[in-house]
């Protein structure tokens, strides 16, 4: 909803701040409202919980817009990290497993984790230890561009691992 202004502000004293910032100290409400519709602007209320409330003469949509326009501009400068993910399966053949890897290293250079995953599918169940195996080979192969977040660990029938690039770590 926003600061309270004008006519909503109910208590009797406040403490005022004039349009150019100055103290006006504590008066009465009506008087600063007087004051603020002599010069054409609003009187806010930037403190509520303060005694008495502290209240500004200012152009309200003014204060709403560049309020707004700071917000954008952090919106702007934030850097969102998405999480991308790399499924294998532990009878990946070689060729399968150089184009995954690619994908992930063009991942981890545009900043973003990635979550390598590994499903065992049937009797594959029995032997989880190659899986394992295979995410040691995936730990090795990206050592120089990515550092290993989470370690490799079975979840059910996968196995996850959490890698982010080495300049985000910094």
């Amino acid at each position: 909803m926003g600061p309270r202004m004008n006519n909503m502000i109910r208590v009797p004293e406040i403490r005022c701040i004039d349009e150019d910032g100055e103290q006006m100290g504590v008066i009465r409400t009506r008087d600063a409202l007087v004051r603020a519709h002599e010069t054409g602007l609003d009187l806010v209320e930037i403190n509520a919980t303060a005694k008495p409330p502290v209240c500004r003469i200012m152009d309200h949509g003014r204060f709403k817009y560049e309020q707004d326009k700071k917000k954008k501009e952090q919106k702007k400068r934030q850097v969102v990290v998405k999480l991308k993910e790399v499924k294998f399966h532990v009878n990946v053949g070689d060729h399968d497993y150089d184009t995954k890897m690619r994908h992930a290293f063009d991942f981890l250079a545009q900043g973003n984790r990635v979550k390598f995953s590994l499903m065992f599918r049937g009797r594959e169940n029995a032997h989880r230890e190659l899986g394992f195996e295979l995410m040691k080979r995936v730990t090795a192969d990206i050592a120089d561009v990515a550092t290993v977040e989470q370690a490799p660990r079975l979840q059910g029938r996968n196995i996850f691992m959490m890698v982010i690039p080495k300049k985000a770590k910094k």
